[in-house]
């Protein structure tokens, strides 16, 4: 492993969490990285309330999802609102309000967050069916895989298996490239539900970053990112005017150990801490 010559070069251009998962994201200047991913990221979920352990829900069932805004509370709360200005205030739920739930293959039990929040949700989002909004039980640890994350101990709330996903604006600019269609369709960052964004790698690059240093903070790269029908979806309106990324990420993406495109990196923190966009990153690769 070698560490970049000119770390200055490489700086973090964006910064993002999802309190709730499948939701809008937030932006931040500044975030606290933890061993679970970036504060509050993927804390809560919907759930489909029709079987038990309920089923999570994201944008892949609900595209509408990506019209949902969400801020964090002081309070540990949320407050949940729509574009056309609806707004609902969420208070964290009872630690004894407890629900069975289910991420993927991962079965644990959450923290229901009440009957109003579940029916405006459902309201909102278009879905006639029992739904819950649910909190991470933090009595309860849900480990990522060991095939990837080996012993770094690694663990996150609700997101689909790894605290981080990393991507590159060199990586995205190619793929814009190869789609076509110049400027004004060209897709943002937003696609891809990034949590850390880097600048000044060459793309591609991140194929064979081993460690990301950014002052204190270190994470590691360990797994590529399968992408799925989420990326085609407009992060603003929750359509899919097509079927892109996809068809061109899987002329050149296709990745047959994962059996999908890929797109961005999967990472755990080996050293939590605080970082800001503009922070210079120094690279470790595989090499």
């Amino acid at each position: 492993m070698h560490t970049s010559e000119s770390p200055d070069s490489v700086t973090v251009t964006g910064l993002f969490s999802y309190p709730v998962k499948g939701a809008r994201g937030i932006a931040h200047e500044r975030a606290s990285v933890l061993m679970t991913g970036l504060a509050n990221d993927r804390e809560w979920m919907v759930v489909d309330a029709r079987s038990s352990p309920a089923q999570f829900i994201t944008q892949r069932e609900c595209a509408a999802m990506a019209t949902l805004r969400v801020d964090v509370n002081d309070d540990g709360g949320l407050t949940l609102a729509t574009d056309h200005g609806d707004a609902l205030s969420v208070e964290a739920p009872s630690r004894n309000a407890l629900i069975k739930v289910k991420v993927w293959n991962h079965e644990t039990v959450a923290l229901d967050a009440g009957d109003v929040a579940a029916k405006w949700l459902a309201r909102k989002l278009g879905l006639s069916h029992a739904i819950r909004l649910v909190r991470f039980n933090r009595d309860m640890r849900r480990e990522c895989s060991r095939l990837y994350a080996g012993d770094s101990g690694a663990h996150t709330y609700f997101a689909d298996g790894y605290p981080i996903l990393v991507t590159n604006t060199a990586s995205l600019a190619d793929l814009n490239r190869r789609i076509g269609g110049g400027a004004n369709r060209a897709l943002p960052m937003n696609r891809f539900r990034p949590n850390l964004v880097i600048n000044g790698l060459p793309a591609w690059d991140e194929d064979h970053v081993d460690t990301l240093t950014m002052g204190k903070v270190v994470i590691k790269l360990i797994k590529h990112c399968v992408r799925c029908e989420v990326t085609t979806t407009d992060q603003t309106t929750g359509s899919r005017p097509s079927e892109e990324p996809l068809n061109t990420l899987a002329r050149f993406r296709n990745n047959g150990e994962f059996g999908g495109v890929t797109f961005g990196w999967n990472a755990v923190v080996l050293t939590p801490g605080n970082v800001a966009t503009g922070d210079p990153v120094s690279i470790g690769y595989r090499f």
